[in-house]
């Protein structure tokens, strides 16, 4: 009775933590429109820069994954992210956050590093790499994840993910659940600008996120849906 009283409360706390977010939310005059009137669908992308008040207006909180390492999050996001992670724990699959809230700072600092490697260079830049206020980690709503194997063994890198085809289909089925969408779905490309990425899911409530996952749909193709 305990836990559930405690289960209450804390679902009580979230639904008034986001009303009150989404009142006191001013868009950005550059994505004015796009994304109605709940603020956990703002639109950053290739062609949609952060709101300039953005940080005003969330609450980032500090987590830690199990290597130890720090990270910021917005607190619907995290408090939903850790949910996802239970559930996942108890069917054998251990995620952990691996990139989460980025400054413009940061991004400015990742940028500058990849120009100037010679392997990398402006084009890779431009094809693979968010432009500072363009990029959807500075919202704290995303959330890039690894995963630790049952031996103890980390699948971290791009590649090897990509071909987890397997464990990341049970991770995708969960999301929705827990109000998160696959940001940059497979076949998609041309609309999100971004290759297909199992690893990156996006925070946009459960109602929206059901809706995205069952049609099928990018955040783009939903928000242009309820704009008509």
């Amino acid at each position: 009775m305990k836990r559930f009283i405690s289960l209450v409360i804390c679902l009580l706390l979230t639904t008034i933590s986001m009303t009150a977010f989404a009142e006191s939310y001013v868009p950005s005059p550059t994505i004015e429109g796009k994304f109605g009137p709940n603020p956990y669908l703002v639109l950053v992308n290739k062609e949609n820069k952060l709101p300039d008040n953005w940080l005003d207006l969330i609450v980032l909180k500090p987590a830690q994954n199990s290597l130890g390492e720090d990270f910021l999050v917005e607190e619907i996001t995290l408090g939903h992210f850790n949910m996802l992670r239970e559930k996942l724990l108890k069917e054998g699959i251990q995620i952990e956050l691996d990139s989460t809230y980025r400054s413009l700072e940061e991004q400015q600092e990742i940028w500058d590093e990849w120009l100037a490697d010679p392997e990398l260079g402006p084009e890779y830049c431009e094809k693979y790499l968010a432009k500072v206020g363009y990029s959807e980690h500075h919202t704290g709503l995303a959330i890039d994840i690894f995963i630790v194997k049952p031996d103890g063994t980390i699948e971290r890198e791009n590649d090897e993910m990509i071909a987890d085809r397997e464990t990341f289909a049970r991770i995708h089925e969960k999301l929705a659940m827990f109000g998160f969408i696959l940001r940059y779905p497979e076949g998609k490309e041309d609309i999100t600008g971004y290759n297909y990425e199992p690893w990156h899911f996006r925070f946009v409530g459960e109602d929206v996120a059901k809706e995205i996952f069952e049609n099928k749909l990018t955040i783009e193709e939903y928000l242009a849906q309820i704009q008509k």
